[in-house]
């Protein structure tokens, strides 16, 4: 989850990233021939690759776009322990995807510690951040790889480009709503729509740019010293900054004023924007009355935490799943 630096990082400034106690689940089994077949029909498709060509058994075929990278996930860690073979990869997620909650990421990285662990592999996190990336790759053109690393690792990471990842803790839980608009939208797009704008009106939006770096530095303070007010009030800004370069929508803002009416100390989207989440903070007597203000102005609403739990991975007993 993005807590600050939407499209800024691109250009300048810190991006604030947080884990969330929400998970993506793969299970790996070997097979008795060179198959990659993924089993996610909780997303409502499955399918195999043959020399990476899909062939569904559920769903449209299409739909191998969305599993591509998980078979290129599986090979290269593959190709990393040295095997050959074929997989079977049961995929189960808590993540929506495609609405910037970084569930690509996520399912990447279970991948890579599946098959690693399945192989024997003894993958450092190091290792599973940088192969989940190959992944991510697939999926983003050119990714951060932020989304990657903080699902390997967990709790709060500071991401700038040119810059080494900074992981941080966070020695309280911290508990947000999600509101999903159920909108599901292209992080390129958005991308290439601010950058768009930028190159038309670069004397104003420099300044937003400017000023949205400034805010995620100041907004980690916040966030490290359990400032709520104040992170509050920068939540709310930076809805305001990124409203202004074009990503917000109408079913983005609805959510995020249902939620200040109903009590939370700030909201903003998260992510590329376009459609997708918003995330609203608030003290622990008011989180049921946003839950439910989000959902009467017609979004989904999920309670999460920040989480310093990274991935794990864990055999199976023989019969159990």
């Amino acid at each position: 989850m993005i807590l600050f630096g939407e499209h800024s990082v691109v250009y300048k400034g810190p991006a604030i990233v947080l884990a969330i106690d929400k998970r993506a689940r793969v299970i790996a089994f070997k097979r008795g021939d060179k198959k990659i077949y993924i089993d996610a029909d909780d997303l409502g498709f499955s399918g195999y690759f043959e020399n990476d060509i899909y062939y569904p058994t559920h769903g449209k075929a299409w739909r191998g776009r969305n599993l591509s990278a998980l078979n290129i996930t599986a090979r290269k860690v593959m190709e990393h322990v040295g095997v050959e073979g074929g997989l079977t990869l049961v995929v189960r997620s808590m993540i929506p995807i495609a609405v910037g909650l970084g569930s690509s990421a996520a399912v990447c990285v279970a991948t890579t510690a599946a098959v690693g662990e399945l192989f024997n592999g003894n993958l450092t996190k190091e290792e599973i951040a940088t192969l989940s990336f190959e992944g991510e790759k697939i999926i983003h053109g050119t990714p951060s790889g932020v989304d990657n690393n903080v699902a390997t690792y967990g709790g709060i990471m500071k991401y700038e480009r040119g810059k080494s990842f900074e992981r941080l803790g966070l020695d309280s839980t911290l508990p947000f709503i999600i509101g999903n608009t159920r909108f599901k939208r292209s992080t390129r797009d958005q991308v290439e729509n601010v950058k768009t704008l930028k190159d038309r009106n670069p004397e104003f939006v420099d300044l937003i740019i400017d000023a949205m770096g400034n805010l995620s530095r100041v907004g980690l303070d916040a966030l490290l010293n359990h400032d709520l007010i104040k992170l509050g009030d920068l939540m709310n800004i930076n809805h305001g900054l990124l409203s202004a370069l074009g990503v917000s929508t109408g079913d983005l803002d609805r959510l995020v004023h249902a939620a200040r009416r109903a009590g939370a100390l700030g909201a903003k989207l998260t992510g590329a924007g376009g459609g997708g989440c918003m995330i609203a903070l608030a003290e622990e007597q008011n989180l049921s009355d946003v839950e439910k203000a989000i959902q009467l102005a017609r979004g989904e609403s999920l309670r999460v935490s920040v989480t310093d739990e990274g991935v794990q991975t864990r055999r199976l007993e023989p019969g159990n799943s």
